[in-house]
Parts: structure tokens; sequence; C-alpha cells
């Protein structure tokens, strides 16, 4: 797939998004091939609210898959210090599958509602 088709994807899939979800924070997503970051953010002011990375992490030698819980885990706990819990989730260019589904699911678990 080529980056601009790629950018396409993300910008068709956030337009749709930000259409139904006016009153809420967006959860923005980002992998690369051995990282995973993620942020929350306020499109009414730009700002970002809450973000957390596995470039500070120590990930050698673990599945990328547990590297995903444990960045999910820290989001939730951080979004849930500031009280937010009801978010967007925005998985841009990406599929639901894998690595993102695995994200996802560990910040529902661990109390944020999108």
């Amino acid at each position: 797939m080529t980056k601009s088709l790629k950018k396409k994807r993300a910008q068709r899939i956030r337009s749709r998004l930000k259409k139904f979800n006016t009153d809420r924070y967006r959860l923005s997503i980002y992998k690369s091939a051995k990282n995973i970051s993620a942020q929350i953010i306020d499109d009414k002011k730009s700002i970002t609210l809450v973000s957390a990375s596995s470039l500070k992490e120590k990930t050698s030698g673990v599945k990328k898959s547990d590297i995903s819980t444990r960045i999910a885990e820290i989001l939730a706990k951080k979004a849930i210090e500031k009280k937010i819990t009801n978010v967007y989730f925005d998985r841009g260019r990406y599929r639901y599958h894998g690595r993102i589904k695995v994200f996802a699911e560990t910040l529902r678990k661990n109390g944020l509602v999108f």
C-alpha cells in the first residue's frame, strides 16, 4: 500500500469519527514494527491530554502483544486519573486486529468506554 493510500485511509476514518463524536476525546494510536504509542487528544483545543509510549519501556525479549497490553494499561491509568472515561478510538490506517485489537480490549478492561 502506498503512502498516499495510507494517508487517505487515515483521513477518511478520522473524518467519519469526528462527525459522530463531538462530545468525546479522540484516542489516536500509532504503531511501528517494534513500538506502539497512543494519546488522548482534545480536538476542540488541539492539545494532547494523556499519552503513553513503548519507547521508554524496556521491550527486549517481550512479545509485541504484551507490549501493547502494558502500554494500554498505563494509558488507561493516566486517563482515569484525569477523569477521562469516554473516548472514541481512532485506529488511523491500521486494521482492527492483532496488536491494535489487544490494545483496545485492554483499554476496555481497564475502564475506558468507546
